[in-house]
């Protein structure tokens, strides 16, 4: 398969590594510095880019007709801008805020769990989550998605960064050197339930990348990681 890389950072040359070994071809490593992106003959591209050049760079993929899966975060107020351009030109999208093939697992437990959980009104749910200090934005998107599913099984309406707001509290923490810690607390007065999911290191991320690439390269439409993953 011949991938074309839109962002060509840390995550892009483990992907690039990784996709090599697994027998791909890279006919195109783009950066915030490519002015024009020539697709040429690739089947897929990945765009793991910066929030100001995603909605370009996904659009430019579409418009070649080249399906495209992206895990940049930091853009999402135009994801269904995204979507309706797919649709109009019968494009292949598929996002995910993290394409772990763990975390979108954790995905599922967390969604089972705020489903238990959604009633017991003596637990108080918060999200914490640890990256590295390069990481753009925060919150994470992961504990966006975390956040989500909580809030769609509880009385919740949002998820806030201000720990005295009434709203769903996620903690961004920013430490050097780690890759992503994403932890669920259900707090009471007698006892706490926390689940967890640690990333060791970056190449999760970029492997559930070129799987989704592997497995969206001949579809047409929008997807997400349960398509890929068959899970939900």
């Amino acid at each position: 398969m011949k991938i074309a890389l839109l962002g060509y950072g840390r995550m892009g040359k483990i992907i690039e590594q990784l996709a090599l070994d697994r027998g791909h071809t890279i006919t195109l490593k783009a950066d915030s510095k490519t002015e024009h992106l020539g697709f040429g003959d690739a089947d897929v591209a990945i765009d793991f880019s910066l929030p100001h050049t995603a909605v370009k760079n996904i659009k430019s993929a579409i418009d070649a007709n080249v399906p495209v899966v992206s895990g940049t975060t930091g853009w999402l107020d135009n994801y269904n801008d995204i979507v309706d351009h797919c649709t109009s030109k019968n494009g292949a999208f598929l996002y995910a805020s993290n394409f772990s093939l763990g975390v979108n697992i954790f995905f599922e437990v967390n969604r089972v769990l705020a489903q238990l959980m959604g009633k017991q009104n003596d637990y108080q749910p918060s999200i914490e989550e640890i990256h590295h200090t390069q990481k753009l934005d925060a919150p994470s998107g992961t504990a966006i998605t975390l956040a989500e599913a909580i809030i769609e099984n509880s009385d919740y309406s949002n998820w806030t960064l201000d720990p005295n707001s009434k709203d769903l509290h996620i903690e961004a923490k920013r430490i050097e050197g780690v890759p992503g810690t994403h932890s669920i607390i259900y707090d009471s007065e007698v006892d706490s339930i926390e689940i967890k999911h640690t990333a060791h290191n970056r190449n999760g991320f970029a492997l559930g990348a070129i799987v989704a690439a592997e497995w969206i390269h001949d579809k047409k439409g929008v997807f997400s990681m349960k398509d890929v993953l068959n899970i939900g």
